[in-house]
This record gives structure tokens, sequence and C-alpha cells, in this order.
């Protein structure tokens, strides 16, 4: 195994507890992380969440170069446009999950804040979240859309396809990531009822104790 064998380790086993609880299945979702020395590593392409070998990811130099392991995810575009345009991203995580793919089908979803204001956490952790188009896979179109947002989101989604979550590390990454597919299974399980959200006085609360980075 190369270097920083401790994020190697560390992003296996996050990315395995996210497939055992099923936030993502087969071979769907890919995640990244920052290096010691300003490199990346990625999950391989074609590869499970529930399977990922540490000596294996993907090992990229500071100028971008592919210098070790398996082939990377095909949608390194979209992991490029974060790190690229967000200074404080160290990792980048990328789901198939089920709630948030299901509520992006809904045709009332404001793109510019994709999920409801129905709990603190999902504003501390993910800021708004913007609600991207559908893109083919792979399309380095969502990096260019991820840019389009000049760095003001560490949260997208993908629609018909799935959340994308920027992070300080790949535990707050993986975190956050797995608030936004909660709040979609929240917003799903009380849709269409005449469930109390968040006031703005609230979220105003929230956004000013945890320094939130948010757009009004």
């Amino acid at each position: 195994m190369s270097t920083d064998a401790n994020l190697r380790e560390q992003m296996c086993v996050l990315a395995k507890s996210l497939f055992d609880r099923g936030l993502t299945g087969g071979s769907t979702g890919n995640i990244s992380a920052r290096t010691s020395n300003g490199g990346l590593l990625v999950s391989p392409t074609g590869s499970s969440f529930g399977r990922l070998d540490p000596a294996r990811l993907s090992l990229f130099d500071p100028t971008g170069q592919h210098i070790g392991g398996d082939m990377p995810t095909k949608e390194m575009p979209l992991h490029s446009a974060f790190y690229e345009t967000r200074s404080t991203a160290g990792a980048v995580v990328h789901l198939h999950s089920a709630h948030s793919v299901a509520l992006s089908l809904l045709e009332d979803q404001d793109p510019d804040d994709f999920l409801p204001p129905l709990t603190p956490y999902a504003i501390m952790k993910l800021g708004k979240v913007a609600l991207l188009p559908f893109f083919l896979p792979g399309d380095a179109a969502m990096g260019d859309a991820v840019r389009g947002l000049a760095s003001k989101r560490s949260a997208v989604m993908l629609a018909h396809h799935g959340p994308v979550v920027a992070g300080k590390d790949v535990e707050a990454a993986c975190n956050a990531i797995e608030e936004l597919e909660d709040t979609a299974r929240l917003a799903l399980l009380t849709y269409g009822m005449a469930r109390r959200q968040l006031s703005d006085a609230q979220i105003k609360d929230v956004v000013t104790k945890f320094d939130v980075e948010w757009e009004s």
C-alpha cells in the first residue's frame, strides 16, 4: 500500500458502512479525498462501496496526474469541479441513495433550495442544496454545472441520479450526505401533509449560531 495508508483505510471503511446500510448499491457511488501532499485518492471505476480495496484506490498527484492504483471513477469531472471551486474541500462523496433520488423526481422542487427546512442539522451540515438537471453519467457538463455555482454550494443533487457532497474531510462529507438522504426521506414521508417546517427566523438563528454558508 502506498501513501496515506490511514486515509485509504478510512475511505474504504466509511464506504462499506454506506453500502451495508443500503445508501448506495451495486457498483454505484464514488468517493475521493485529498492526500497529505495535495493529491487525490479516488474510488476506481466500476467498484462497489462494499468491496473497496485500500491498495487499489486510484492515486493522483497534486498536478492531477493518475500515478497509481486502478482507473478512477468516470465521475472525476464532478469531483474535480468541487476541489477546484471550494478551497475547503477535503473529500467528495457521491451516492445513488433512493430517497434523495425519489425527491428529485417530483415536479415542484426548487432548483435553488432542494431540501425543505425540516431539521436544523441539514442546514448545519449542508447549507442550501442545489438541484441540478439531468446529465448523462460521466458527462463533463456536470462539472461545469458545479463550477457555475461559483463555490457557493457544498452539496448538489443530480436529478434522476444522486447527491454529491463536499466536506472538510472524508468523515464530514459522509456525515453530510447521510443527513441529505435522511432529510429527503423525511420530506417524502411528510409530502402532501400539513407539516411544520422551520420558520425563516428559526433558519436564520441556525445559520447565525453555527456560521452556516447560506444565501438569502
